[in-house]
């Protein structure tokens, strides 16, 4: 495999900018334009995708720290945390006819060194970053999701932009690209990231026969370094997925194009493996019939081994003659030409599993003639794909609108012996494959793009939709309900027909039932304790985006020792007492929810005989004895909680609120409240609780999170929704506050002191729980300092007073690590320590300095 990228380093601002050093290919040298390269980090969701504004994404081509936080970027990591890489690095490709030329333009082409899209110079070409988490901070206006990122790029360069395989110099469509991409932490939409392209012809020549593709080259593996993983990987297409409802099945139409490792490394360690699957789709264009392309090769310097499926002469759906791409290999695609007959040449190829069943009397495709390397490219190799549609035509300053999605699914291997099933059996093989939460959440990203049965724009089209009939007799006609038109139409009780909306108006929502916001949260720490302090203002005043009503349940606290998902567990809950109504349905012959949870006081109103009956509970009536009603008999219905119930604040070790006495406020805005409503800080006191984590170890990091979360969303189908456990998680020490060091004069302490290399530290979990990547052992060590002031300056000597290190130590005070700080135990001239015995000092900013001794066993 080729890796070129643009190295990009973090500055004193820490943002990122432009590494003049590149040996490779997207630093070099253009001239006096100097492009305002930046990347950022899609990190809210389970999926975490690096992003940029040269038209690619992932980090194979473009690496280095994320442009808004100074944070490592993954290419593509999945799940959050696990290290477990999906991606390589994908790009754009447009290509169109222009007068008499066909003229491709790329974000990069995988295999030469080609980048022909560029933002502007800074600070126009820097990326925008948005969010809807939080209303109060600017990032909040114009938002669409969780975490978007906005870029603008253009193909105009052309001075030190390297000419193509065969010496032509690019020559630009005139294109510019505003390119903005979406993610959100909701447990259904968590798993994939939407893009939404502005293709605009900037130039003065119609662009016709407009085809757009995304390429995509995944390198599945765990620690992807050298040729470890990326040489196994198999990928195809899938245009439907069977799914169920209720009792009705029916074909979903998905068109995902996927790509994964070939049998999920389950030879590895339990946390190396790789058994889930990314794909990318098509979510929207602005034509109702398009052409669209798969293709898949492998690229290699070597002709035999440059190889993709080919159709042969005047068959398949586009019957053009076989082209020579005259670089000696049929697969990868070569300079504008090649690139845009693959863009439009409507082939759909066979899964690469299939390569070595294919025969020499197929009458679709090319014999793989050399059976040695067909059998080896089907059970896996080097592999990228092309998913291309179109055809469109741009006039100059028109916008072409176009949404792509890049999804993940979970568990598509689960059969360790799957594999001896290739090359032979590709047929055994997908029976063992699970396409179910790819196909999930392929759906659920659609969705979101556009929302089934809502009409966005106010022209009563609300969508297309199904019904699911479970008592029917059909008659064979065609009906048309609400400006909706249906294939055929029943002889039908109503009560026995489901309405499944599956498609939207076809105007872009980007947007999905949420859970409440989570609360605003304070963790001060003491030695073996968190206290933690939140206020749930918005997240009980908020209402939902779908149902218009104010649906909070809950609040959950979390704890774990690192960022992964599933190192949290929660220490305490709070939830509303309510209860959720199951009706039975006569016709179908079972229990349904029926609308949002009941309050016990409501219930009581409604069902206590005599009315308001305070002994009526509703958890003596389940599935097996239901509730009979004494007036209806057919109205038939038992209950069960909604969540535990856990509705007692103040309970000893339980949440409890801060102002217990506090009434409801005059207003729920407060900025409109009176003072006396108000904290010091300025949040409502009726919406202030807090709570104690005890027995923890002082000298090492806890990850605290309070979420939200709400009763669901029954009319959409949705289960209760709670905000991320992950999304603005803080960590902590419990240690001696800031304060608390200030209040008693606590002095500094070092540990682990002395340090000793054969302790095991990172074994027993003291080290690199919560790094980026399989990093080495000399990369995650660290000697702590606690009971610092909040500003100081720390400095590491050789007993012959030479400075080791110095640390700049610059917090906060309201961050619960602003008496902690650590050293990595490199010198400043970027070397490992020695073994020795050192001095070091604590310098606060009154000059007030403390002095104290280490040592270091290597």
């Amino acid at each position: 495999m080729l890796v070129f990228s643009v190295v990009l380093a973090t500055s004193v601002l820490g943002r990122t900018k432009l590494d003049t050093v590149d040996i490779k290919g997207f630093g070099r040298n253009m001239a006096t334009y100097s492009p305002a390269y930046c990347i950022a980090g899609h990190r809210v969701g389970k999926i975490v995708l690096g992003v940029n504004n040269a038209g690619t994404f992932g980090t194979g081509f473009m690496s280095g720290a994320d442009w808004f936080t100074g944070q490592y970027v993954p290419s593509c990591e999945y799940p959050k945390r696990s290290n477990i890489q999906y991606l390589f690095a994908g790009a754009i490709w447009i290509g169109a006819v222009v007068g008499r030329d066909t003229l491709v333009s790329v974000g990069a082409d995988g295999w030469q060194h080609t980048q022909e899209m560029f933002p502007e110079e800074a600070p126009l070409g820097y990326m925008i970053k948005r969010s809807i988490i939080d209303p109060s901070k600017p990032e909040y206006e114009g938002a669409i999701s969780e975490e978007d990122y906005i870029s603008v790029y253009t193909d105009t360069i052309t001075m030190g932009v390297d000419p193509d395989y065969f010496g032509r110099p690019h020559k630009p469509l005139y294109i510019e690209v505003t390119d903005g991409n979406y993610a959100w932490s909701y447990a259904y939409a968590e798993d994939f990231v939407l893009f939404d392209y502005q293709i605009k012809n900037i130039g003065q020549n119609r662009l016709k026969n407009v085809y757009m593709g995304l390429y995509v080259d995944a390198d599945v593996c765990y620690n992807c370094e050298g040729t470890n993983g990326f040489a196994d990987d198999i990928c195809g297409f899938r245009d439907t997925m069977r799914r169920q409802y209720g009792k009705c099945e029916y074909i979903d139409t998905v068109n995902i194009a996927w790509i994964a490792d070939n049998e999920g490394d389950f030879s590895r360690l339990p946390s190396e493996q790789t058994p889930h699957v990314t794909a990318t789709r098509i979510v929207r264009t602005p034509a109702t019939k398009l052409d669209v392309s798969f293709n898949w090769w492998i690229s290699n310097g070597s002709a035999p081994l440059d190889f993709g499926p080919r159709e042969k002469d005047t068959v398949g759906r586009l019957k053009d003659w076989f082209r020579d791409f005259g670089t000696g290999g049929i697969g990868t695609p070569e300079g504008d030409v090649n690139k845009y007959y693959v863009l439009r040449n409507r082939e759909f190829d066979y899964d690469q599993v299939y390569t070595y069943t294919i025969t020499e009397n197929d009458t679709l495709w090319q014999y793989p003639s050399n059976r040695g390397l067909a059998e080896d490219f089907a059970d896996g190799f080097d592999t990228r794909y092309l998913l291309s549609f179109g055809p469109f035509d741009i006039d100059p300053g028109q916008k072409l609108p176009i949404s792509l999605a890049y999804i993940a699914g979970e568990n598509f291997h689960t059969y360790r012996d799957n594999i001896y099933n290739l090359p032979d059996d590709p047929d055994a093989f997908y029976d063992s494959l699970h396409f179910e939460d790819l196909g999930t959440n392929s759906m659920w990203a659609s969705w979101i793009y556009d929302n089934p049965g809502v009409d966005t724009d106010g022209d009563k089209y609300f969508g297309k939709c199904r019904f699911c009939v479970t008592d029917s007799t059909v008659i064979g006609s065609t009906m048309v309900i609400d400006t909706v038109t249906f294939d055929t139409t029943w002889e039908i009780n109503y009560k026995s027909v489901d309405t499944i909306w599956y498609e939207g108006d076809g105007v872009p929502d980007f947007r999905g039932a949420s859970p409440p916001p989570a609360p605003d949260f304070w963790i001060e720490p003491s030695v073996g304790s968190l206290h933690i302090r939140f206020n749930g203002t918005r997240s009980e005043t908020t209402k939902d985006v779908f149902s218009r009503l104010i649906d909070f349940e809950g609040y959950r606290i979390y704890i774990a020792r690192d960022e992964r998902a599933s190192s949290y567990s929660v220490v305490s809950s709070y939830d509303l007492e309510d209860y959720n109504k199951y009706v039975y349905d006569t016709v179908k012959g079972d229990f349904e929810l029926a609308g949002i949870p009941y309050t016990l006081e409501v219930l009581r109103a409604i069902y206590g005989t005599p009315f308001g009956n305070p002994d009526f509970d509703p958890l003596a009536y389940s599935r097996t004895s239901p509730f009979v009603h004494p007036h209806y008999p057919d109205s038939i219905f038992y209950f069960e909680p909604q969540d535990f119930n856990q509705s007692q604040l103040g309970l000893p070790g339980g949440i409890r609120k801060v102002y217990p006495d506090q009434p409801y406020p005059s207003s729920v805005v407060p900025d409109s409240a009176r003072p006396d409503e108000l904290t010091e800080e300025g949040y409502l006191k009726y919406f202030e609780y807090e709570y104690e984590i005890h027995n923890l170890l002082p000298t090492v990091p806890y990850w605290v999170n309070v979420t939200a979360f709400d009763f669901g969303s029954p009319s959409s189908g949705l289960g209760s929704l709670e905000s991320s456990v992950t999304l603005r998680a803080k960590s902590a020490y419990p240690l001696s506050s800031v304060d608390e060091v200030a209040r008693q004069n606590l002095k500094v302490f070092v540990y682990p002191n002395p340090y000793r290399i054969d302790a095991g530290y990172r074994a027993l979990g003291f080290e690199g729980r919560n790094t980026p990547g399989a990093r080495p052992d000399d990369r995650v060590r660290a000697i702590h300092f606690a009971n610092l002031p909040d500003s100081c300056t720390i400095r590491i000597f050789t007993l012959d007073g030479d400075l080791v290190r110095e640390i700049k130590h610059e917090m906060d005070p309201s961050d619960p690590n602003a008496s902690h700080d650590t050293w990595d135990l490199i010198t400043r001239n970027t070397q490992m320590t020695v073994s020795g015995l050192y001095y070091w000092t604590v310098e606060a900013k009154n000059g007030e300095t403390q002095i104290g001794k280490l040592v270091i066993i290597m």
